[in-house]
């Protein structure tokens, strides 16, 4: 075993354990999270009792962060977003994306509860609860050509439908977040793991896990960093899928000797699996979705290059932010740091959690002292292996 210097190791279980509070700090309230469930079901069972034939076998269910649980407060506002799928797995005849939608939209006006709510969007409808979030509701319909059971959802102009897979993306972010690290020095936490349907809301309990709060914080740090551009910070898609790749990598070729040298190391490698090529002079970009044929998550990026380069820059500020948590010392100075990289009212909540626990220590005696981190609580045991894997795309 590597020589890990014990000051150095407390500093980081120490970052580790507010970075955690920090992420907690960012996502629903109990409360939040109850309403939001009772309102994502209410509209399931709205659009899955519908008189309207097309929508006879409708399935309705979670997408996005909310599905992956990656959730992270907008900032300036309390509002958030739940992004909801209505599948119809067996359309009679042909269906068009703006046939399809409009018999979602007048299932929805034709409720005297959702009507005033009711706002239509490029591809969705959405259903605005004025200050507290909105539930944008997207139609899909089978792709029959997508060997992973994919799905078709309308493009911009609702003039083509286009591929996508919700739920097998899904399935792949959880099956990468369950992959246990092999950490050396750790503190011991847990791991992740044909008629009409409403599927159930996720539990809001438990630890995340690594690759989770990974993805928390590097929205979080795009959101800080982008609070004046949002329209070219890269979108969450982006971040969850490239943070997923990079963290199947990390856990199956790399051990670690903490949970932060790991967070690192997947920020850090989260651009390796981005293709480019050279096409007609110019690049293109490609960050393909491997659960179906077709959709490139960087589109965008092609058509507005400053999207790519806006990536590249905040990817390289991330990692050069990250490294100087490290370098602190002292509750007040790595405060002072976190405000400015995740947002003051995460930061302080977080230092004043960690404070707590602090003073809880003293008081049952539990309290020990590291020099040059300050006061700790952590704790430290082992980790468990996992299998070899190769690691994919020529990076930029």
């Amino acid at each position: 075993m590597n020589y890990v210097d014990p000051k150095l190791q407390a500093r980081r279980t120490q970052i580790v354990e507010v970075l955690e509070m920090i992420c907690e700090s960012l996502e629903l309230s109990n409360a939040q999270f109850a309403l939001a469930k009772q309102r994502y079901e209410g509209v399931g069972a709205c659009l899955a009792g519908a008189d309207d034939q097309v929508l006879r076998a409708v399935a309705v269910y979670l997408q996005g962060s909310t599905a992956l649980r990656t959730t992270v407060r907008p900032i300036g506002v309390n509002e958030h977003d739940v992004d909801v799928v209505a599948f119809v797995p067996d359309p009679d005849v042909e269906i068009s994306p703006a046939a399809l939608k409009k018999s979602i939209g007048d299932c929805l006006r034709a409720n005297g509860n959702y009507a005033p709510l009711l706002e239509e969007m490029p591809r969705c409808w959405r259903l605005s609860y004025a200050n507290e979030f909105h539930i944008d509701i997207t139609p899909s319909i089978p792709n029959p050509n997508c060997r992973f059971g994919g799905e078709l959802v309308p493009d911009k102009t609702l003039k083509m439908w286009k591929a996508s897979n919700p739920k097998g993306y899904k399935r792949l972010f959880e099956e990468r977040a369950k992959l246990v690290p092999v950490i050396r020095l750790r503190k011991h936490v847990a791991v992740d793991s044909a008629r009409a349907s409403v599927e159930p809301y996720p539990d809001a309990s438990g630890f995340k896990g690594i690759l989770r709060r990974s993805v928390q914080i590097a929205k979080r740090h795009r959101d800080i960093m982008f609070v004046d551009e949002p329209d070219v910070a890269p979108l969450s898609v982006i971040i969850t899928t490239l943070a997923s790749r990079s963290y199947e990598w990390c856990v199956s070729n790399r051990e670690y000797n903490n949970e932060l040298e790991l967070v690192f190391d997947v920020i850090h490698l989260m651009p390796n699996t981005i293709e480019s090529r050279l096409v007609g002079g110019r690049v293109q970009w490609f960050i393909w979705n491997e659960t179906t044929a077709g959709e490139n998550f960087a589109e965008k990026w092609n058509r507005r290059p400053e999207r790519a380069e806006a990536f590249y820059a905040w990817h390289e500020r991330f990692c050069s932010d990250l490294a100087q948590l490290e370098a602190v010392s002292g509750l007040d100075r790595l405060g002072e740091l976190l405000k400015g990289l995740f947002g003051s009212r995460p930061a302080t909540a977080a230092i004043d959690a960690l404070t707590e626990r602090v003073s809880a220590a003293r008081r049952s005696g539990i309290l020990s002292v590291a020099p040059a981190v300050g006061l700790s609580v952590g704790a430290i045991s082992a980790s468990t292996s996992v299998r070899a894997n190769t690691f994919y795309g020529s990076g930029r």
